[in-house]
C-alpha cells in the first residue's frame, strides 16, 4: 500500500509542479531579493544589469498576475454567483491596490502613484483595450450585440465617481491642488463603496439579466467565461491565490526603484511608473476581453471592460485614501488639464459608443486614437 501511495504521489507532485511553477519563480525571487536585492538594486547604472533587473521583475510580476486571475476564475465557477464575480473583482482589484500601496510608500513616496496608475487603467481598458476588442470584433464578425442595459449602468456609475474622484481635488479650496481634506476623503471613499456595494446587489442579483448576452444560441460550451479553467477545491485555489499575491506585492516595491531610474535617467514622464504597473495588473484582463471578442461574446468583453474601470474607481479610491490618512501621506488624485480634457473626451465618447446595441469596426477604431492620442501626450503635453 505505502509503495502505490508513493507511486501515486510522485506524478500527482510533479504535475503540480509543472502547473505552479510560476509560484516557484516568484517565491525564489522574493527570497533572492529579500537578501541580495538592495546591493543589487544599487548598480542599476549599469545599462545591462538594470535590463535584467527590470526585465526579471517585470516577467515574474506578469507571471503572477496571470496565475491569481486562474486561479481567482477557478474559485468564481466553483463559488457560483454572487460569490464568484465578487471573489473575482476583489482578487485583481485587492493586488492593483497592494501593487499601488507597495510603490507609492517606497523609497521617499510617490503621492501621484495612485493617481496615475487609476488615469492609466480606465484609459488603457476604455481606449486601447475596448478599441481593440471592438476593432477585431468588427472586423471578423461586421457587428456585434451585447445588453445595451448593462453598459448604461456600468457608464452610470464610472461617469460620476471618475469626475468627483480624479478632477473635483483641483477645485476643492480646503487642501493644495490635488488633493482632498480628511472629511472630504472620508465622505469620498464611503460614497464609492455604498454605490459599489449596491451595484453589486444590482449585477447579482435584482438585475442579473442586465449583464447576460442578448441571445446564448451562438455561444459553444467551451467558450463560457469560466468554462475552460480547470478546476480543483475551492481550498486549493484560495490556498494558491494567496501563495502568488504575497511574492508579487513585494516585488512590485522592489519594482519601484528600476521604475524611478529609469524614469529619471531617460528623462521619461514619472506618470510611465503608473502606465507600467497599469499593464502589469491588467494583462491578464486585456487578453481575455479581446479573446471573448474574437469569439463573437461581446457581452463578456463589455462586462470585463466597464466592470473592470468601475472596480478600479470604485474600490481603489477609498482604498489609497484610507492609507494615505492612516499612514499621514499626501494623496494627488487631480488630473492635470491634459488629462482631464482626454478623461472628459474618453467619457463622452464610451457614452456614445454604448448608446446603441450593436457595435462595429469604426467604434474600435475611435477608441484606439483616444489611447494612441494618450500615449503621445504622456511623453509630450
Amino acid at each position: 500500500m505505502g509503495s502505490s501511495n508513493d507511486a501515486n504521489s510522485g506524478p500527482a507532485l510533479g504535475a503540480l509542479l509543472r502547473r505552479e511553477y510560476p509560484l516557484l519563480l516568484s517565491m525564489l525571487s522574493m527570497l533572492l531579493f529579500a537578501n541580495f536585492g538592495n546591493v543589487w538594486l544599487s548598480s542599476l547604472y549599469d545599462p545591462l544589469w538594470f535590463a535584467f533587473m527590470l526585465g526579471w521583475l517585470l516577467t515574474v510580476i506578469l507571471m503572477s498576475a496571470f496565475a491569481i486571475v486562474r486561479h481567482a476564475e477557478s474559485l468564481a465557477e466553483l463559488l457560483g454567483e454572487p460569490f464568484g464575480t465578487l471573489v473575482l473583482t476583489l482578487s485583481i482589484i485587492g493586488v492593483e491596490v497592494l501593487m499601488i500601496s507597495a510603490v507609492m510608500l517606497s523609497g521617499d513616496g510617490n503621492p501621484t502613484m495612485a493617481r496615475d496608475t487609476m488615469f492609466s487603467v480606465v484609459m488603457i481598458l476604455l481606449g486601447g483595450i475596448a478599441g481593440l476588442s471592438l476593432l477585431v470584433g468588427g472586423l471578423k464578425h461586421h457587428e456585434q450585440s451585447y445588453n445595451l442595459e448593462g453598459a448604461r449602468t456600468f457608464l452610470a456609475l464610472i461617469v460620476p465617481l471618475a469626475v468627483l474622484g480624479l478632477i473635483l481635488p483641483n477645485f476643492t479650496t480646503s487642501t493644495s491642488a490635488g488633493t482632498l481634506s480628511a472629511f472630504q476623503s472620508i465622505f469620498l471613499s464611503a460614497m464609492s463603496l455604498g454605490i459599489y456595494g449596491i451595484f453589486l446587489g444590482v449585477q447579482t442579483s435584482r438585475h442579473s439579466d442586465y449583464f447576460t448576452a442578448p441571445t446564448e444560441s451562438h455561444r459553444r460550451e467551451d467558450d463560457l467565461i469560466h468554462g475552460h479553467h480547470e478546476t480543483r477545491s475551492t481550498a486549493y485555489h484560495a490556498v494558491f491565490l494567496l501563495l502568488y499575491i504575497l511574492p508579487m506585492v513585494l516585488l512590485a516595491k522592489k519594482l519601484a526603484l528600476p521604475l524611478e531610474y529609469g524614469t529619471d535617467v531617460l528623462g521619461a514622464p514619472d506618470v510611465l511608473n503608473g502606465f507600467v504597473v497599469a499593464l502589469l495588473i491588467l494583462a491578464p484582463e486585456a487578453m481575455s476581453a479581446v479573446k471573448a471578442a474574437l469569439n463573437n461574446e461581446l457581452q463578456r468583453a463589455v462586462n470585463i471592460l466597464l466592470g473592470s474601470v468601475l472596480a478600479t474607481i470604485g474600490l481603489t479610491i477609498p482604498a489609497v485614501l484610507m492609507i494615505g490618512l492612516v499612514t499621514e501621506s499626501t494623496i494627488v488624485l487631480g488630473l492635470s488639464p491634459v488629462n482631464t480634457i482626454l478623461l472628459v473626451l474618453l467619457l463622452s465618447v464610451s457614452t456614445l459608443t454604448f448608446s446603441n446595441s450593436r457595435t462595429n469596426a469604426m467604434l474600435g477604431a475611435v477608441h484606439m486614437l483616444m489611447f494612441a492620442a494618450y500615449l503621445m501626450l504622456m511623453f509630450e503635453a
